[in-house]
């Protein structure tokens, strides 16, 4: 493998993110618009492509954790971010898939105004555990040097 592909985690993290932000935006526009079909169906696919990029991300979180030097203070960070990354994931999942199937199950149900109030707030959740997952591989990177390469000598 090419050496500019190692470790992968930075290079998927970000694409959950966007994702998952969007999906959560455009929750929020369908509240201020009349129910929209478009809307809905956008979110529906912006949750289930963040959902999927976001098991991406958590398994090449953990893969590329084996390979990289990690220092002793930063190892409870690690651990903290594993668990949140993990609980985001799992809550990401379950919101898409019950999205889908709230959809295939009765296509006008997200019409009605507390569907969608309660879909969004799911979204919102969603978000503040992305936040709690991202603040700590930030952490990791930015305060620990965690995946970030030597300068080199000039």
């Amino acid at each position: 493998m090419a050496d500019w592909t190692q470790p992968l985690h930075p290079l998927v993290v970000h694409l959950p993110i966007g994702l998952l932000v969007s999906a959560a935006g455009v929750d929020l526009a369908g509240l201020a618009a009349p129910a929209s079909p478009a809307l809905r169906r956008a979110a529906i696919g912006l949750y289930v492509a963040g959902a999927a990029t976001l098991v991406a991300a958590y398994l090449t979180g953990r893969a590329d954790a084996g390979a990289l030097r990690i220092p002793g203070p930063a190892h409870t960070v690690v651990d903290e971010h594993w668990t949140w990354a993990w609980r985001t994931t799992v809550f990401f999942c379950a919101l898409a898939a019950g999205r889908l199937a709230l959809v295939l199950a009765s296509p006008s149900t997200g019409h009605r105004v507390p569907v969608r109030l309660l879909l969004a707030a799911a979204g919102v959740l969603g978000l503040t555990l992305l936040f709690q997952t991202a603040e700590r591989g930030g952490r990791l990177v930015y305060e620990h040097g965690v995946g970030v390469a030597a300068p080199r000598a000039r």
